[in-house]
């Protein structure tokens, strides 16, 4: 019972931690570190499946996904300043909000693709429904204002 009691005790500590940082939708962030853990294993397996293994390469890929970490940090960070400088000149800037959120579900959807092409290129055989459903995804998301 001890065991359970610690274990419950340390999850829960672990879940107040990342809500205090994240806020209540944790849960999307840690998806998105795990997807950057298992775009980066897929990628190194095809590597390896293929005798391409290049540690330079794997290194520039652990710096890609921390420059994702980065930009996102950036996204809510900068929505955060126009919030306040919005509050400052009277103004609802709360819209920029959606700016980080872009910017993560952007982020969301390139890595599972990417982890998608990793297993294609290393010989699985991926559902199309999958890749064809990032794809819509991908357009809707990145959708730009010239009519698309």
């Amino acid at each position: 019972m001890k065991v359970i009691d610690t274990y419950n005790a340390l999850v829960g500590s672990v879940v107040a931690v990342l809500t205090y940082i994240f806020g209540e939708h944790w849960l999307l962030f840690a998806l998105f570190l795990g997807f950057n853990v298992a775009d980066w294993l897929t990628g190194w397996m095809k590597s390896r499946m293929m005798h391409k293994e290049n540690s330079m390469v794997g290194w520039k890929g652990v710096l890609k996904k921390l420059g994702y970490w980065l930009m996102i940090a950036v996204a809510f960070g900068a929505s955060a300043v126009f919030i306040e400088i919005g509050t400052v000149l009277h103004i609802d800037l709360q819209i920029t909000t959606l700016l980080g959120w872009f910017v993560l579900a952007s982020l969301l959807v390139n890595e599972i693709r990417s982890i998608c092409e990793n297993f294609v290129e290393a010989g699985f055989n991926v559902p199309q429904i999958l890749v064809k459903g990032l794809e819509v995804a991908d357009k809707v998301i990145n959708k730009d204002s010239e009519g698309e």
